[in-house]
């Protein structure tokens, strides 16, 4: 099978071999596993490689590189005019080239992506759709016309669109779907985790404002004010990193809120398995995977009700659900509330495990391969 990838993630070559998102490599591989040719498109980057990018694993996979482009600027706006019509030349000849076209969405590839599928009705094809997909949801416009596009069937024929969640009123080609992390392998006995010493919390993601990483660090703030001994690890980097550095030591926090930057992903297993809570208070998601892997080492998440979370979270039998506006004196209630009943939050964390662990990178490529050959 000829297999062809549209997307915006960014991509580096090293050593004759393509590198990327290490989530979304991870993913793709499983893909790989069922197809004999691949062909990617997707633009280039020449920064220096980071600890999260990970290189595609088997053979015959070719890049066929594109601009990268935002129109978020009236500059960006006049400079895209002049790359989208070669992105679409090379979409379109890829898709001619292909026996299954994949498209990667939200992105302003895989919008692209999504009007040059509609010109090959006859070939199987599949939509990651890694955001958020509740119709509730506030979107950004390229977002509901990439939504509006792959869930009209007469628009978009022969193709399964892999959502997170399982909504309402859906399109008959929407598949609810999930993500994994972990192989059957790795799943091990976490010793017992109790509130007898200091009480570990962990934040993994980006630092951008959406995550809010700051809120993580004052609820710390908050709990040490209360004489609570806590203590919070931070995995990740963005454009907030620096902010959060400069509260953290403006407030003489260095001793109980340790900035990592970007690790790898047995750095932050580590790091789940040792810890208590996490914090993770986004104001979008598609699958949060680190919500899902803090359940899978016992570690109870205290999260924003985004995208499918509640539905993760069992309606906070698994962890607790607040707003995304939420404030830290309403999380530090929520922590002090699992202190004092310390069975109860055992027994949360042991549902979370059981139900994270359902999900591994076993029944995940299990999955994606009756879709593929299903296609």
């Amino acid at each position: 099978m000829k297999f062809a990838i549209i997307t915006h993630t960014l991509h580096k070559r090293k050593n004759e071999k393509l590198f990327a998102y290490e989530p979304y490599v991870r993913e793709m591989n499983l893909w790989l596993e069922n197809v004999s040719e691949t062909r990617i498109v997707a633009p280039i980057s020449e920064e220096k490689m980071k600890a999260i990018e990970v290189a595609y694993k088997g053979s015959n996979i070719h890049l066929k590189e594109i601009p990268s482009f935002n129109v978020l600027s009236l500059k960006t706006k006049l400079v895209s005019i002049f790359k989208i019509p070669f992105i679409l030349i090379q979409i379109i000849k890829a898709c001619f080239w292909a026996d299954h076209i994949h498209l990667r969405c939200p992105g302003n590839v895989g919008l692209l992506g999504c009007f040059v599928q509609i010109l090959f009705p006859s070939k199987p094809k599949t939509v990651k759709y890694a955001g958020n997909w509740d119709p509730k949801s506030k979107q950004p416009v390229s977002y509901r016309i990439q939504k509006w596009i792959i869930s009209n069937t007469f628009l978009t024929k022969n193709c399964k669109v892999l959502v997170y969640g399982e909504w309402e009123n859906q399109s008959k080609n929407i598949v609810p779907f999930f993500t994994a992390s972990y192989v059957n392998d790795e799943i091990i006995e976490v010793p017992k985790k109790d509130f007898s010493s200091k009480i570990n919390f962990i934040f993994v993601g980006a630092f951008t404002e959406g995550k809010q990483p700051l809120l993580s660090v004052k609820v710390i703030e908050k709990l040490l004010a209360n004489n609570i001994k806590a203590q919070l690890n931070m995995y990740g980097h963005g454009g907030e990193f620096l902010k959060v550095q400069e509260y953290v030591e403006q407030n003489n926090l260095e001793d109980n809120i340790i900035l990592h930057g970007n690790q790898s992903k047995e750095v932050v297993k580590k790091g789940f398995q040792k810890a208590h809570f996490l914090i993770f208070i986004s104001k979008s998601e598609g699958w949060p995977k680190v919500v899902a892997e803090a359940m899978f080492w016992s570690c109870l998440p205290i999260s924003s009700k985004v995208s499918c979370i509640e539905s993760m979270l069992g309606s906070g039998t698994r962890g607790t659900i607040v707003e995304s506006n939420v404030k830290e004196n309403e999380i530090v209630t929520v922590i002090e509330n699992y202190i004092k009943n310390k069975d109860g939050y055992q027994k949360q964390v042991l549902e979370a495990k059981k139900w994270s662990q359902q999900y591994t990178l076993e029944k995940f490529s299990s999955e994606i391969k009756k879709i593929l050959l299903n296609a």
